[in-house]
């Protein structure tokens, strides 16, 4: 197999293209698009965001010291988008979109409503890595809409709300699923003999 070698760059995807709602008072309120996000440690939980110190938004998280975390679908994708390339110093994206900002209910930020997952986060730490600073924060709250709670298990339904991910300078939604964390190594069950 012939392989190509490229510059070092980011390759890691498709990863989440997340809203990122911040701002403790009304005024102030903001929305980022961001994809340089991800999980760093289950226990606490935590995350991180990457954020131009250029942008926005940057200065607003860095003196709150708060932010949420609002996973989008594939009918926010004009709105996840339009947030991305546009400046919160410039305009209201919240008007702009028809987004509703709403309290979180642990951290002074707003959630945005029409995201299925709204991750509330508190700021640990500032890490200055080049174009980006890293955020690194602690999940304080999970806010998730009841519409995609199955009521029989428990669980939620995460694929149901079909996600939005940035894959390499596009969107994309998930595909088929294929299976599950350890189904390659679980134990069959066998079948009884009758």
């Amino acid at each position: 197999m012939s392989r190509i070698d490229f510059k070092p760059g980011t390759m890691i995807y498709p990863l989440p293209a997340v809203m990122v709602s911040c701002g403790s008072v009304p005024e102030e309120y903001n929305i980022i698009t961001i994809a340089w996000t991800g999980t760093v440690n289950s226990n606490p939980p935590m995350c991180y965001i990457s954020v131009r110190p250029e942008r926005h938004s940057y200065d607003i998280i860095k003196k709150s010291g708060a932010f949420v975390i609002n996973l989008t679908t594939e009918n926010m994708a004009n709105e996840t988008d339009w947030c991305g390339c546009r400046s919160g110093s410039k305009f209201n994206k919240w008007k702009e979109m028809n987004l509703t900002p709403v309290p979180a209910i642990k951290v002074d930020a707003p959630m945005i409503s029409e995201s299925p997952v709204c991750i509330e986060c508190t700021v640990k730490d500032i890490i200055e890595l080049g174009s980006h600073h890293m955020f690194l924060a602690e999940v304080v709250n999970v806010s998730v809409d009841e519409k995609y709670m199955d009521n029989e298990s428990g669980k939620f339904d995460l694929a149901g709300a079909n996600p939005l991910v940035f894959n390499h300078g596009a969107y994309f939604k998930l595909g088929k699923k294929i299976g599950k964390f350890g189904f390659s190594v679980e134990k069959r069950k066998k079948k009884k003999s009758k």
